[in-house]
């Protein structure tokens, strides 16, 4: 099967980790990264591992018509303004940012439903890790309410994290109930400064009708293997507390350690969200591509 060409928009921490992934990919191919600094370490390490690097932007991208997944890893408001670009020059866009432009995905849950969608937003890290979960119990209950306390490390909160904390909430939020089926949602980001640096952790609230518990847990535990398939480190730190109609749940992340340390759960979650969508997206592109061959 053929790979199908890549670029990363972004060579900070999450473009430098989403790169490691990609690498090691049997459907996508990483053909370029590019940024606004010449002098970035994410474009200097793309070009040690042999990857094209521009520092024009996404310029660099639009024209090349060999691209057609590209992954972007800036921040809100930069994809604002690539989304139509990027949808005019025929790519793919997959959004690790909280720009919210296109359709809410959060792979084990819904990415079947939006696979042909031209953009492709992972709603955040906090939504990655937690929207599973409350997609879980909302399978086999009615969520009145979904409130999630995402805690990560102060280490693991970079520049773009930390400009984006509002649209973080507010994306997240919305994430809990378009795609988690919460009837309201609430979430709550906390950098935590210990040293050592804590694991991200997330602590899961529902309030839901009529609970079954022995399907909430089943329900629980399916979904957190489902996850694991593309994030290894993703685990019940806490089976569900059923209590009256009060359903909690805590989980935890540990990071592949693939460019960023281990405590960085918070962005290895989303880096190893837009890796299975990619190659989801380009094992469809390429059974396109092999049927016209035929």
């Amino acid at each position: 099967m053929q790979r199908v060409k890549a670029a990363i928009i972004g060579p900070g921490n999450i473009g430098i980790d989403l790169m490691y992934k990609i690498m090691e990919s049997k459907y996508v191919e990483l053909d370029m990264m590019v940024g606004i600094d010449p002098n970035s370490e994410g474009l200097r390490l793309a070009r040690e591992n042999g990857f094209r690097t521009s520092h024009e932007g996404i310029s660099a991208i639009l024209g090349n018509d060999e691209i057609k997944i590209v992954f972007d890893s800036t921040g809100a408001r930069p994809h604002l303004k690539h989304a139509p670009l990027l949808e005019k020059s025929g790519k793919i866009a997959i959004d690790l940012t909280p720009a919210a432009v296109g359709p809410y995905v959060v792979p084990p849950v819904n990415l079947d439903e939006h696979i042909d969608s031209p953009n492709i937003n992972l709603v955040t890290c906090g939504g990655q890790a937690t929207i599973p979960m409350v997609a879980a119990v909302s399978q086999v209950a009615e969520v009145e309410y979904a409130e999630i306390v995402a805690t990560i490390s102060s280490k693991s909160a970079g520049p773009g994290t930390r400009q984006n904390i509002d649209e973080f909430t507010q994306t997240t939020a919305r994430g809990i109930e378009i795609v988690g089926k919460a009837k309201k949602g609430k979430a709550i980001i906390i950098l935590n400064p210990a040293e050592p640096p804590i694991m991200m952790r997330d602590t899961i609230y529902t309030r839901v009708k009529n609970p079954d518990k022995k399907a909430i847990r089943e329900s629980v535990l399916t979904m957190v293997a489902r996850v694991q398939e593309y994030v290894p480190g993703y685990k019940l730190k806490m089976p569900p507390i059923i209590d009256g109609d009060k359903v909690t749940i805590i989980v935890e992340v540990e990071g592949a350690g693939h460019y960023l340390p281990r405590y960085s759960g918070n962005l290895d979650i989303i880096t190893a969200a837009a890796a299975a969508v990619g190659d989801k997206i380009a094992r469809k592109i390429s059974r396109h591509i092999d049927k016209e061959v035929i």
